[in-house]
């Protein structure tokens, strides 16, 4: 049996996961909040108790050394060496990596090489390595990249149409991200339908917050909404998803912001936020949804987005088999489901309503006579970083 630690470090934030492994029992499970900033929050949950802590957490290194303390003090662990492997999640791996890797200092400086694809996630991603490499410097790290799933798009489907030198020498073209969600959503959809996974053409929604679909085609990734940055497809909680890039300049032109405080509001102050005026938390809106018209148009174009690319990578792929619906939004909210599902009846799919009223686990949504199957599978990155990190680890 061994420990694997599967981390997921953000600027401000570190969760994490304790696995035993090959067994894949969850063992600890926590989140590091407000690093850096203040009122910081440690929670840690193991055999059935959470223990939740306020204290200033100053950086990342102090982070990492209350969470390998706290599982000594709580006896999670008899002592640190236990671990013996660290997977991290890591946003962005440029055309270099189409697969999880160990951590050497020649990956580490690939990486610093394409940090500008990634400004907000590669940074924090990789001072959460550094600092794993401080506290346990015999123990191996390994990255588990958001982009590598995709990297077998065809370049029909990841170039722009844009001069051949924006992407020959500066890396301008589809990368997509959510590709580890992505991944085990199409490994478990499989095993659920007990199909082989290389006969089946699947169309993955991952909707949350941030939010993508996947169109993937005989166990790989064919197109997925998320482009060169997570800022494009979906309508999302804060995020404006696809838009003409004409509108940047004149919307400088008309207001005089600069170009970065624009992609600013894009990310942060657009999608459902900006569209209802009152909150990037989808529930917020449903709730207000029958009196606020604003509320009612947020929702009208969020769940049209849905229906348009499920539709067109069912073109794509020149059919579909089954759609899967996963994280926050899409493992629990049941009438987004509905609607999304009950406007796709051309492809075949039959709703079944009934069956639809779950949340959190696995089941299948459509009714037998469906032609195109429909189902809520929970995601769990985590284990995919902590599969990753076990195999390599152990070579």
């Amino acid at each position: 049996m061994t420990k694997i630690l599967a981390i997921n470090s953000g600027s401000s934030s570190l969760k994490f996961q304790l696995f035993e492994m090959p067994e894949e029992t969850v063992i600890a499970k926590g989140l590091v909040e407000r690093i850096g900033i203040g009122n910081g929050v440690f929670t840690i949950e193991f055999n059935g108790e959470k223990i939740k802590d306020e204290l200033d957490i100053p950086n990342h290194n102090f982070a990492i050394e209350r969470l390998l303390n706290q599982l000594t003090e709580l006896k999670i662990v008899e002592n640190v060496e236990e671990i013996e492997g660290v997977g991290h999640r890591v946003v962005h791996g440029g055309e270099f990596y189409d697969s999880s890797v160990l951590v050497t200092p020649e990956v580490l400086e690939k990486l610093e090489s394409i940090k500008d694809l990634a400004p907000l996630h590669n940074p924090a991603n990789i001072m959460g390595v550094e600092a794993f490499q401080k506290v346990l410097p015999n123990v191996p790290n390994v990255l588990t990249f958001d982009t590598a799933f995709h990297q077998t798009m065809p370049e029909s489907t990841y170039m722009y149409a844009v001069p051949r030198k924006f992407y020959e020498t500066h890396g301008v073209r589809k990368y997509g991200a959510h590709g580890t969600s992505h991944r085990y959503i199409a490994q478990m959809t499989a095993e659920v339908m007990n199909r082989n996974i290389n006969e089946l053409k699947i169309i993955s929604c991952h909707i949350g917050n941030g939010a993508s679909i996947c169109a993937i085609k005989n166990g790989k990734s064919f197109d997925t909404s998320m482009g060169f940055t997570p800022l494009s497809g979906l309508v999302m909680g804060s995020r404006t998803g696809d838009i003409d890039p004409a509108t940047i300049p004149y919307i400088s032109l008309k207001t005089g912001l600069d170009l970065n405080e624009i992609i600013r509001i894009f990310n942060n102050e657009s999608g459902l936020k900006g569209l209802s005026n009152i909150s990037s938390d989808l529930r917020d809106i449903e709730v207000v949804r029958f009196t606020d018209a604003k509320a009612a148009q947020a929702i009208d174009v969020y769940i049209n987005r849905i229906k348009q690319y499920i539709g067109s990578y069912a073109a794509a792929m020149n059919g579909v088999d089954v759609i899967v619906f996963t994280a926050g939004v899409g493992e629990n909210a049941t009438w987004v489901r509905q609607e999304v599902l009950e406007g796709l009846t051309f492809l075949g799919i039959d709703f079944d309503n009934e069956a639809n009223n779950v949340r959190g686990k696995v089941a299948e949504i459509t009714k037998e006579t469906s032609k195109v199957k429909a189902f809520v599978i929970p995601t769990n990155e985590e284990l995919i970083i902590a599969k990753d990190t076990f195999a390599i680890a152990n070579k």
